[in-house]
């Protein structure tokens, strides 16, 4: 099966205005008379169905949560990205696509970027008209903030609390359309399957995690907005129920899976401590505007305080390295999120960390706290030089700005982040691969669509921080409900789909057949067992760094643990009820054989690129080394049977906007 964006024709910016002009409508009669089913009720997930409904579709909308309100997207931090240029600072819906495509190291569709930029503003509008309660300036006006990846302010945000207060925008959106029963709302209910009929997305096989039992569930098409796929190496910042199950169940039944080995390492995490966790801690990026990052300059000052004898403090200026700062002046310590985990890695390897692990680095605000207890100073007609006062000073300030995330670093690792600098290492964060789909953002099987970071469209190689939160809410707010019209306009006539057909009795009768395999293998080992040891191959090796041995080692391997899993595993209890252990089964079996394409992919692609980076494909100071003439393209995989079979499909990608050039943040 060949690719086909479905890319308009015409200059970038007149693609979206033009496509919209010309697409296929759904009279407001007849919306009523369609189906549409929402998997995942996250930010993707949440505005697509509240808009859907909207505009008058039928939507049913399924979450394994018990409620929309606990989806992973109210995790997000630090802000949400728009060209509103607030600030006059030279900021423009061009200069968002030229960074996005930037920051994604040149692996993005162009086409898809922009339109993504172009709707960004209207997403603040809709926010606010939605009451989410976005910072504001001393006059009253929106507040914007800086990110990794960009030389202006575009981050709209809600302390650290962004995601959480978008989602309840989104809920609150979601709760209007409940009422009126225009939605149906399915909690506690996980996707297992979707049914495919004449070639067509026609509905899905869920489980009630309550009762157990399986559901069929008709649709006129579907909709995934399952969130990524981070949780296949065990530890991540991802919420532990987070998987891929909905995502690979599709990829399984045709639709490609794009560049799974685009993973986004997030460089400031709280460290692992322990064998004892079971997922990480993202300290916001938000953060990296006034901390500065550090490890002492000379290695003896890194072993004294590993060993407890030395502290941070202890060091004067001259004896920190301000990595970062060093390398990178143009940015400093808002370069990509790519460059600056692989720095702290580096710093780390080398000997430099300041944990008892050695896996940490200094994210420190002291200087944040002087030079903003200065300026409240000389406001308040205060001594600038009265130390105790200006520190007072400028810790309110920095306390009103992130006053939530050192609570909750203080919580976790019991040190006071303004008397001493936070501990961050990188880890496992967000998935830039996920599903090919085309311009529509539907995949390869008609009638099913893909939004938010289910999907592989925006973000090239490296995601740009507060974009994700922005591409979720562009992609059901503002993307989706045109293209799904276009592709519905002719299923006016169809009425409602039967779940009586045998396609569904086939899908249903596979979910069971698993079920009861899991249910009576009577093996001997926990199902977070085999998930631990598939994270621990994948971070070893299909982790920050990458070489061909190693990710050959790991194809070795997982494919190995998987026939272990299926032979050892053991479920425990029913499944005529409430089981984690039974529901954990089923999503460790999907990563079991996703993290082998995981590792197929990043083999294959003999290049260093954003958060794929290859040990052999690197220049002289360490930076990713890009092969623009042999690897700019998307990696697309058909299932075949099992991750080894898997055939590669190649999307061409054409800049004809943003030239190809290698990223450069010094």
């Amino acid at each position: 099966m060949a690719l086909d964006s479905k890319i308009p024709n015409g200059p970038i910016s007149d693609k979206w205005t033009d496509y919209k002009d010309h697409i296929n409508l759904v009279n407001p009669a007849n919306k009523r008379n369609l189906d549409v089913i929402v998997v995942g009720t996250g930010l993707a997930g949440g505005s697509a169905a509240a808009t859907l409904a909207e505009l008058g579709y039928n939507v049913k909308a399924f979450c394994f949560q018990d409620s929309p309100r606990r989806a992973h997207s109210i995790a997000a931090q630090g802000g949400i990205n728009a060209a509103k240029n607030y600030q006059g600072d030279g900021d423009s819906v061009f200069r968002l696509f030229y960074d996005t495509v930037k920051g994604g190291d040149y692996r993005a569709r162009e086409a898809n970027v922009h339109r993504l930029a172009e709707v960004s503003t209207s997403i603040i509008d809709q926010c606010v008209a939605q009451g989410v309660p976005l910072a504001r300036e001393y006059g009253g006006l929106l507040d914007n903030r800086s990110f990794g990846g960009a030389l202006v302010s575009r981050t709209f945000y809600a302390r650290g609390q962004t995601g959480q207060q978008l989602l309840l925008g989104a809920y609150s959106a979601m709760n209007r359309q409940i009422g009126r029963g225009k939605i149906k709302m399915h909690n506690r209910h996980e996707m297992l399957d979707i049914v495919i009929v004449n070639g067509k997305a026609r509905g899905i096989i869920a489980r009630n995690l309550i009762t157990g039992e399986i559901e069929r569930h008709s649709a006129h098409a579907v909709v995934i907005a399952s969130g990524g796929y981070g949780n296949v190496f065990f530890l991540s910042t991802n919420a532990m129920g987070s998987n891929a199950t909905a995502a690979w169940k599709i990829h399984k039944k045709g639709a490609y899976f794009a560049n799974p080995c685009y993973t986004q390492i997030h460089p400031t995490c709280i460290p692992v401590s322990g064998d004892h966790q079971s997922k990480l801690t993202l300290m916001s990026e938000s953060l990296r505007n006034d901390g500065r990052i550090w490890v002492p300059a000379k290695i003896e000052d890194a072993v004294a305080i590993r060993e407890g004898k030395k502290k941070a403090i202890d060091l004067s200026e001259a004896e920190r390295d301000y990595y970062l700062e060093r390398r990178y002046p143009a940015f400093g310590n808002l370069v990509p999120r790519d460059v600056a985990s692989r720095a702290a890695k580096e710093r780390c390897d080398a000997g430099y960390g300041v944990n008892k692990t050695g896996e940490a680095v200094y994210l420190d605000f002291a200087a944040a706290i002087q030079r903003y207890g200065k300026e409240q100073a000389f406001l308040k007609g205060i001594d600038a030089n009265d130390k105790e006062a200006v520190t007072k000073l400028g810790t309110e300030v920095v306390k009103n700005k992130y006053g939530n995330l050192f609570q909750m670093y203080y919580k976790i690792v019991d040190e006071d982040p303004y008397t001493s600098p936070m501990m961050i290492y990188p880890a496992v964060h967000y998935t830039m691969g996920g599903t090919w789909v085309d311009y529509n953002l539907m995949t390869t099987i008609p009638g099913c669509f893909s939004i938010g970071e289910s999907n592989f469209s925006d973000h090239g190689a490296n995601r740009l921080g507060a974009s994700a939160l922005m591409q979720g809410l562009a992609d059901g707010y503002f993307v989706l409900p045109y293209t799904i019209g276009d592709y519905l306009s002719p299923d006016i006539k169809m009425g409602p789909i039967s779940t009586d057909s045998p396609e569904f009795a086939a899908a249903e009768k596979g979910v069971k057949d698993q079920i009861e395999k899991f249910m009576n293998n009577n093996g001997t080992h926990s199902v977070d067992y085999f998930h631990r040891k598939l994270g621990k191959i994948m971070w070893d090796k299909v982790g920050m760094a990458r070489n061909a041995q190693g990710l050959n080692e790991a194809i070795t391997e997982i494919s190995a643990l998987r026939e272990e899993f299926y032979k050892d595993v053991k479920v425990p209890g029913t499944d005529k009820g409430f089981n984690q252990e039974l529901e954990k089964a089923t999503r460790v079996a999907d990563f079991l054989e996703l993290g082998e394409l995981f590792a197929k992919d990043a083999l294959h692609r003999n290049e260093s690129c954003g958060g794929h980076f290859r040990e052999e494909y690197q220049t002289e100071d360490g930076e990713a080394k890009r092969d623009d003439v042999n690897f700019a393209y998307v990696a697309a995989w058909e299932y075949k049977g099992k991750p080894s079979d898997a055939v590669l499909h190649k999307e061409d990608l054409v800049f004809d906007t943003v030239k190809l050039v290698q990223r450069n943040y010094k």
